[in-house]
């Protein structure tokens, strides 16, 4: 029987994909130095001109076809000097970019049958490839910003907690519709910090829709380093009264990232610390933002590694 699948043919890509792609230590290695050197070809330390290099049998080092000097593809990434097997990092990095709601590190484990140790790390490790850029803007026009609390339960109390609360963690999303998210885990949402976040992510002239917290009441005035009107325009949507679309005017994109977020943490991570609450809004944003990948999410992050290498 032919299964329906709902991913396009060119997003798909299966764990037997993955297999044929990646079926020993050395096609991941190789994949990383076309990566880092396509062809081999870079720049030789000593020789001080582009030369093609070629893999050393048996090491992870590539050498220069002219003195033998060698590169290493690995050196400076999240892979340098793991004695776990290389194919078991793609492997493990295949799972974390193959999930809509996330994959815990003793899910890992069992994957991959490594120590929990050694799982966890190779969690951080990836998650640690996933942060967008600090100053990203969203392009708009169309932008909803919303906030919410992350964190353990208040005894006795419901609603927003007041400043100081120890239990939750403030946390504000801004959502171009029909585009990309920012997740920012923030010391609390006054006017001056959430209005700070509006000018450095938010392209001026956006529209913007939030609902009634009085804080986003300046985003029609705010203004420039040199005094110039930024143009952002302001609607609100009242939830207090039970009014959640009006029109064009509602936050029903970024309540959708918020429902993503909570129910991954909530059934896979169950709980997550203050400390690290930024990194998982950073896994999340980065799936986010690549929905319209498929399966190919695992290309992204394998490219960040390249990327941020030192």
């Amino acid at each position: 029987m032919k299964v329906k699948q709902s991913i396009p043919k060119e997003l798909r890509y299966t764990v037997r994909d993955f297999n044929k792609e990646f079926p020993t230590d050395s096609a991941c290695i190789e994949y990383i130095k076309e990566q880092r050197y396509p062809g081999g070809v870079t720049e030789c330390a000593k020789c001080h001109v582009e030369r093609k290099h070629h893999r050393v049998t048996g090491r992870t080092a590539y050498a220069c076809d002219h003195c033998g000097t060698h590169i290493y593809p690995l050196a400076g990434t999240i892979f340098q000097k793991s004695s776990t097997s290389l194919r078991l990092w793609f492997y493990a990095t295949y799972l974390m970019g193959s999930t809509r709601c996330g994959i815990s590190a003793k899910q890992i484990q069992r994957e991959t049958g490594v120590t929990y140790k050694t799982a966890w790390r190779m969690f951080r490790q990836i998650r640690s490839l996933l942060s967008e850029e600090g100053d990203m803007q969203l392009e708009g026009p169309t932008v909803e910003i919303d906030e919410t609390y992350m964190g353990g339960r208040r005894k006795y109390q419901r609603g927003r907690p007041m400043r100081g609360d120890k239990k939750k963690t403030p946390v504000v999303a801004i959502v171009q519709r029909g585009g990309q998210v920012i997740a920012k885990a923030i010391p609390d949402v006054t006017g001056q910090r959430l209005m700070g976040l509006v000018k450095k992510h938010v392209v001026p002239g956006s529209m913007i829709y939030t609902d009634e917290l009085a804080s986003y009441n300046r985003i029609s005035v705010l203004r420039g380093k040199g005094g110039e009107d930024l143009g952002y325009r302001h609607r609100t949507i009242k939830h207090s009264d039970g009014v959640y679309v009006r029109g064009d005017i509602h936050t029903n994109s970024v309540e959708g990232f918020w429902s993503l977020i909570k129910r991954g943490i909530g059934g896979v991570y169950h709980s997550v610390s203050p400390e690290y609450l930024q990194t998982y809004l950073n896994e999340y944003t980065f799936r986010y933002n690549r929905r319209f990948m498929g399966n190919q999410q695992f290309r992204a992050i394998l490219s960040r590694v390249s990327e941020r290498a030192s």
